[in-house]
């Protein structure tokens, strides 16, 4: 399957990658008016640049994080970083700069006074994060709007070598649970699954861990749940030293980062030396596949996210009762951010759902959720990626132990 007419290649071309992600931030900055972008987020400093930065998690570099700067019709855009080994090998000389420090009054000073030399007085910059001392530096010197209209329209298609990247980082993220599994018995603590998890993909190769990863062990009835069934975020749920029981449903989710772009893992495992699904667990299963045949069946370019919403509703049984949790979403997209636009299914409603009209390069990590209250129920995570006529697998883990009947 292609994307644009070309094949996602086995390995990424990472500073074609760069270039066709600046060239579309360049697209969007022209056709929003906007004269140039300020960057400090982790993720988007690594879209806008490519640059790396150690020992930060996948969303905050705290105090020490890289920023980027990109100017309306450069060629290239400026970093400004405490870690300039990180800086790709195609950024200028003079692009690379010595670190600021905008969450503090004095860096904020720093940073204000290179970017009047970029863009003179007056300038619309977007940002994407705006710290009180850099709000005071820049306060009446330049037009500063979100940045996240030119970010969500960049990354909303990937590009073949994006794909390739997100293919990599879920291939390491598969290949480490299958020696955590092998792990799954009573009296393992969700601390060793980590511990193993960790160790597994830095030796695979894996460049960032994404999350604190989530061994959830799901009570019968949501009344008991945790955070995730009550509809508050589920992040960080923390590994804890709970030793795990015979007959555990557990609800895993892990994300790690290769290339700057994330992978998803989710999976329901049955804890025991023996796993076999009950008669009821197997039919929660069957359930989820139907759902989720009958959304890839319609999963193409062109195809609104309602129209998947509805096929999932549809397959699940019908009626009020989504197959997915509320607050939270039939599928989410996944590029830099381990969750960003497309999103469907979420309580933003049908009319939101309905403008979302699936496109060649959209990544789409599908999670339906089926749940029978007292008898828990069975949640997994697969990503696709739409191609010019239809999707393509970017993830590929069994389910076991459960199998289709």
């Amino acid at each position: 399957m292609t994307l644009d007419g070309r094949p996602v290649p086995a390995e990424a071309d990472r500073p074609r990658m760069r270039a066709e992600r600046h060239a579309k931030l360049q697209e969007q900055l022209a056709a929003q008016g906007l004269d140039g972008l300020v960057l400090l987020g982790t993720s988007a400093v690594a879209y806008a640049t490519g640059a790396g930065a150690p020992a930060c998690d996948s969303g905050r570099a705290a105090l020490l994080r890289p920023v980027a700067v990109v100017v309306a019709g450069a060629g290239h855009p400026h970093l400004f970083t405490p870690y300039p080994e990180g800086a790709p090998p195609e950024l200028p000389a003079g692009n690379l700069h010595p670190p600021v420090y905008p969450d503090l009054d004095d860096g904020a000073a720093v940073l204000a006074g290179h970017l009047r030399e970029l863009f003179g007085g007056g300038a619309r910059l977007g940002c994407d994060e705006l710290p009180h001392p850099l709000g005071r530096a820049l306060a009446g010197a330049v037009d500063a709007v979100p940045a996240s209209s030119v970010l969500g329209a960049a990354k909303l298609r990937k590009t073949v070598d994006e794909l390739a990247c997100i293919r990599a980082a879920q291939r390491i993220n598969e290949q480490a649970m299958v020696d955590v599994q092998r792990m799954l018995r009573p009296g393992v603590r969700q601390t060793d699954l980590t511990a193993c998890f960790l160790r597994r993909i830095v030796e695979l190769g894996a460049e960032q861990n994404g999350i604190d990863p989530i061994w959830q062990v799901m009570p019968p009835t949501k009344a008991d749940g945790p955070w995730t069934v009550h509809g508050d975020l589920a992040f960080p749920t923390p590994s804890g030293p709970r030793e795990l029981r015979d007959g555990d449903v557990v609800w895993v989710d892990t994300g790690i980062h290769v290339g700057g772009y994330a992978s998803d893992f989710g999976r329901t495992w049955i804890v025991g030396d023996d796993p076999t699904p009950t008669a009821r667990q197997r039919a929660q299963f069957d359930r989820w596949r139907t759902v989720m045949d009958a959304v890839l069946a319609r999963c193409r370019p062109g195809a609104s996210g309602l129209e998947l919403a509805q096929a999932a509703t549809v397959a699940a049984g019908g009626g009020t009762t989504t197959p997915w949790i509320e607050h939270f979403y039939l599928a989410h997209g996944v590029g830099t951010d381990s969750a960003e636009m497309p999103m469907i299914g979420t309580d933003l409603g049908e009319s939101f759902d309905a403008q979302l009209v699936l496109e060649p390069g959209m990544v789409l990590v599908l999670e339906p959720v089926i749940w029978d209250d007292g008898a828990a129920g069975y949640r997994s995570e697969d990503i696709v990626a739409v191609t010019d006529d239809g999707w393509m697998p970017l993830s590929d883990h069994p389910y076991d132990p459960f199998v289709a009947t």
